[in-house]
């Protein structure tokens, strides 16, 4: 039996902006979460950067800057839309487990920019050598565990199907 409810608009509208002050709380662009999670609560596919635009009372440009931001960390795919000259956002396919994914090229650049200044701050044995060191190893045992991390999710996804 399919249940039909109906959909709360306002809810809907607080969810997003709730997610997004706590995102920008954390440290992510307040904009780009909004864009986020009005993506992730559209009953569409995707949606244009004017839809976006309407849909969060924001303007063209902040909206170009927040579908990019999101497509550098893996969460947003743009596409054409087909006999037209806009484009098309959506979420990633699984896109917990692709923004995931793609943060482990930043843990890898953290880890290499670590490595390259412990001879320019006096190496690893110098109080400014130990907290870089420290920095590297975190982010480096970090890394080693997320390919682990993204695997066991799959197989808990697979269980539950």
């Amino acid at each position: 039996m399919v249940t039909v409810t109906t959909r709360d608009e306002e809810a809907v509208r607080g969810f997003v902006e709730r997610l997004a002050l706590l995102f920008a709380d954390w440290g992510f662009p307040r904009m780009a979460a909004r864009v986020l999670f009005a993506l992730m609560t559209a009953e569409a596919p995707g949606l244009t950067a004017n839809e976006l635009a309407e849909r969060l009372d924001a303007s063209a440009a902040a909206i170009s800057g927040a579908v990019r931001y999101l497509g550098q960390l893996g969460f947003v795919v743009r596409e054409p839309v087909p006999g037209s000259r806009r484009d098309l956002y959506r979420l990633r396919d699984h896109t917990w487990y692709a923004g995931t994914a793609t943060a482990v090229q930043f843990y890898d650049l953290v880890i290499s920019a670590a490595d390259e200044v412990l001879g320019a701050v006096g190496g690893p044995d110098t109080t400014v050598g130990e907290r870089v060191g420290e920095m590297r190893d975190f982010f480096a045992f970090v890394r080693s565990r997320v390919p682990a991390l993204l695997d066991e999710w799959q197989a808990t996804r697979q269980a539950q199907a």
